[in-house]
Order: structure tokens, then sequence, then C-alpha cells
């Protein structure tokens, strides 16, 4: 690895933050140690704002915001930021100078940034644009809700991303695709091959001109595999490469949590994609070994509900077999950053973000150079 990244995400009562933490290397092997980032999630603008002291952009409106969220960072542990559109980067920016004093602030902790991540915006490039939509995007992209502008203003975002991604010197954006079919994911009333089918012809269509710009501009995009998107598990995952023709700009942002409770083996998804994991959120999940009144489908409740079959941990307290991944990604030379995604409805975040920056320490590992038994060689 050329280095590894812990990002955690902590989300309480729909509140996030992002974070990085420290590096270390050896023998040419690099892997970013603890980070903490997050990916952004916002289900409506009122709760959002209480958590503006933890989300605001580095370089934001908000100047106490910055150092807050770098102070917090990393007195945690974490290395760095993981930065989420909208809220911690403006991509329509153009002027240099905004770039420059995001990194600026970032030097000042000594904290680093490894990628920037575009969920919301994503998200709303293939949807079927209804009204859920305006809770979660801004409103430069919302605009008057006419689907066809929406779909229009979050391409051009995504897109924008990738120039504000070079600007300050990272090479990947993660992020949401949306999906047109993904309400036909119960074959009831019975949906054909050919309507699934379009549901990846039409990601393709609006997705290949996106992932044309990214490849001239040396940036890849990484989606993060999660129900509601156009790969959800592994076999959508494999019908959405194949979509678009294996373009070398596209790959997935792993995050084992969204596989795990689905019954997805989450650890044979990466030995399906060594050269498509381009980005890893840690993050934990917990389910059920004895049925619950609320099913996989998580029945219209809201996360954390003991009733459900799975809720979102702390790492370390669900099922996710953490150890078992680390070592998947010293199999395939995976050399990005271990980014922390904190999500505990029980837990207080700070908490949280403590203990799950030093479980990645603890958990992650440098692959041996040698056999074990090397030594008897003659």
């Amino acid at each position: 690895m050329d280095g590894i990244l812990i990002t955690i995400i902590v989300i309480t009562a729909f509140l996030v933050y992002k974070m990085i933490s420290s590096s270390r290397k050896q023998e040419g092997y690099k892997r970013w140690k603890a980070t903490s980032s997050g990916k952004e999630e916002k289900t409506t603008k009122v709760k959002w704002e209480h958590g503006a002291w933890l989300r605001h952009a580095l370089g934001g409106t908000v100047p106490r915001a910055q150092y807050v969220i770098c102070e917090k960072a990393k007195s945690f542990g974490f290395d760095g930021v993981e930065l989420g559109l909208p809220s911690h980067l403006d991509v329509r920016q153009t002027d240099p100078e905004y770039y420059r004093n995001i990194k600026v602030t970032l030097d000042k902790y000594g904290l680093q940034l490894f990628c920037i991540s575009n969920h919301l915006v994503g998200q709303a490039i293939c949807d079927n644009i209804d009204q859920r939509h305006k809770s979660v995007l801004p409103d430069y992209i919302w605009g008057d809700g006419d689907p066809d502008g929406v779909h229009l203003r979050a391409v051009e975002n995504m897109i924008q991303a990738a120039h504000a991604a070079r600007m300050l010197g990272v090479d990947t954006v993660v992020g949401f695709t949306g999906s047109s079919i993904w309400q036909w994911l119960y074959s009831f009333p019975p949906v054909t091959d050919e309507m699934v089918n379009e549901g990846y012809a039409d990601f393709a269509r609006r997705f290949i001109p996106i992932l044309d710009e990214y490849q001239k501009l040396g940036v890849r995009f990484a989606l993060e595999v999660h129900p509601t998107e156009i790969a959800f598990d592994t076999y959508s995952a494999r019908k959405a490469l194949e979509a678009i023709d294996y373009h070398p700009a596209f790959g997935f942002n792993y995050d084992p949590s969204h596989l795990g409770y689905q019954g997805v083996d989450y650890v044979d998804f990466i030995n399906q994609f060594p050269d498509r994991i381009f980005h890893v959120h840690m993050k934990d999940v917990y389910w059920s070994d004895t049925p619950k009144q609320i099913g996989v489908f998580g029945g219209h409740s809201t996360f954390g509900d003991a009733r459900r079959f799975w809720n979102f941990r702390s790492l370390g307290r669900g099922k996710i077999r953490f150890e078992e991944i680390i070592r998947a990604l010293n199999d395939i030379g995976y050399q990005g950053p271990l980014s922390v995604e904190w999500e505990d409805s029980g837990m207080d975040r700070e908490h949280g973000a403590r203990e799950s920056c030093a479980f990645v320490k603890q958990v992650d590992f440098l692959p041996s150079a040698h056999a074990f038994d090397a030594c008897f060689e003659r």
C-alpha cells in the first residue's frame, strides 16, 4: 500500500464528520494509518444545522469551523481529512487561492488529504428525482426541482469535483451514482431482464461522459457499493462494470458494512475486483443471530431502532471481520487509505471517533516481505 488512511465518519442524529490519522512507511510499503473521514449524508436542512461546527468546509465561510474540525481530527489521532461535498468543499470555485487556503489550513495541523467525496450530488445523477432529493441536495443543484435540470446540474458538479481534486492534489473522488431501477429490487410485479438492462444502460449513458473527463484529468471515481446505487452487491457491481465496458476511471469505494448485513461475502468482494478497489471505508455493522420484528429491508424504521435486524455500530462492536479484510487488501496490494466511516446511533460520536481510530491502528498490519519459513531456504 502506498499508504493506510483510516477515515472515520461519525453520524449521530444525522450529523457527520470526517478525519484521517497518521501514516507509516516500511521498505517502500506505505499505508495511511488512521484517518477520520465521512461522506456527507443529509436528511433535512434543519437537522444538519446542529452539526455545523463539525461539517463546515475547510476554507468555508465560518473561519473558526476550519480550525475546530482540524483540532478534533488531530486530537483523536487521525492523520488527515476526507473532504465531503457540499459542506466541506465548494467545487464550483475555480480560484487557485481557494484551494491553496485549504491546503494551508491542513498543513497548519499536520493533516493530509487523500480524496474528496461527492455522495449526495452523485445520488441525483441516475436517480428518479422526487421530493426526497430536495432535502439532501444544495439549492444550486435542486434549482426548481425539474428532474432534467437536476440531472444536468448533478453531472456538471461531479465533473467539477474532478477538477477540484486536481487542484487539491488528490486523484480520487468517492461517491454515489444513484439508480433508476433500485425501486425494482424485489421482482414483483415481475421485473423483466429488459427493464433491468435499460437501468444499466441509463447508468452508462449518464456516467461514461463523466468518466471520460475524469480520465483526461487523471482522476478516478470510486462508487461506494451501497443500497440505492447501481451497484449494491458483488453481482450488481460486475454488471455496472460491464455496462461501462470496464472504464479505467471507474472503481469502487469498498465498504464492508453495506455488504455484510445483506449476506454478501464482503471479503470475496475484494478478491473479485482487485484492481478496482480505489478507496476503503472501515465501517462496522451488527446483525442479529435471531429473528427480529424488522427484517433486512429496514421496515420503514429509523436507524438505531432496536427492533431492526441490523444496525451500524462503532468499529469493533459489530460483526465485520476486519482482520480478514486487511489480509485480503494486503493480498491484492492495495495502496490507498483506510477510511473509518463511523455510524452508531447509540454512542457519543467523539468517543466513537477516538476508539475507532485506535481500533484501525490495532487491526491493521503490513504484509510480510518474506515467507515465515524462509530461514530454511538454501
